[in-house]
């Protein structure tokens, strides 16, 4: 069943508009009768019927809302360094639909792509509609964020997690599961910030400034991962480790 965000379900009856309308009218071609789902901002879904539709508008009648749940118990942030071409679509793509809460652009040392001013706000609009599609897709309770690029001392400034973790191809001691595992016991997986480096790695000073920020440095195994794949590796084993994906 497809999955529209709507800012607020404050009626029985209701319209949507816009691009979504024609997304339904015109590409999934619905008429009267048809059910979606609508989510609002504020997480909450409900089922609903289409009553009339033309190009621009589309009329829903509520029918229900629904108690269930597709956010997963850990609120976890992306800090990815920024990565050249389409690999940054591709990971805002697959973080969203794993169940990334916010997805941060890093500007680290290593980054060979330099995002600045009026580009940087242009490749932040087009990630954030890559976001939003994937969260309808994925039937996602709410639209990830993606911020706007940052340096690595605004990243972490701006982020207050309980538990911090950046994976660093160098760490031979601490594995993702230790780290996880003693945040656990601690009681401080209720929210994550995830540090992954873009295809140059983390510098020294950049991890220098993540531990005294209070991230953990982690290793994701024995073998070295393409920035396009580290982050999504980790998010895939901490919602394991947290029960996301099945007991």
């Amino acid at each position: 069943m497809h999955r529209f965000f709507v800012p607020q379900l404050y009626n029985e009856t209701m319209t949507i508009e816009g691009v979504d309308a024609r997304h339904i009218s015109k590409v999934l071609r619905m008429q009267p009768g048809a059910q979606l789902q609508l989510v609002s901002d504020d997480g909450v879904s409900a089922l609903a019927e289409i009553t009339a539709i033309d190009s621009e508008c589309v009329t829903v009648h509520c029918l229900e809302k629904l108690a269930e749940s597709h956010e997963p118990a850990v609120r976890l942030i992306l800090a990815q360094g920024l990565a050249k071409g389409e690999k940054m679509e591709f990971i805002i793509q697959k973080a969203v639909e794993m169940g990334a809460y916010s997805v941060v652009p890093v500007a680290m040392e290593h980054s060979v792509v330099r995002l600045d001013g009026a580009k940087a706000a242009k490749k932040v609009e087009r990630w954030q509609k890559i976001a939003e599609s994937a969260a309808k897709q994925s039937k996602r309770d709410i639209i990830p964020e993606v911020q706007p690029v940052q340096t690595m001392s605004q990243m972490l400034s701006a982020n207050d997690c309980a538990t911090k973790i950046i994976a660093y191809e160098c760490e031979d001691k601490k594995s993702l599961k230790v780290a996880l595992k003693e945040a656990q016991a601690k009681g401080a997986l209720t929210d994550l910030l995830l540090i992954i480096g873009p295809e140059g790695g983390i510098s020294e000073a950049e991890l220098d400034a993540a531990r005294a920020a209070g991230a953990v440095p982690v290793s994701l195994g024995r073998r070295i991962l393409r920035a396009e794949t580290a982050g999504l590796v980790a998010i895939s084993a901490i919602f394991y480790e947290t029960g996301d994906l099945g007991d």
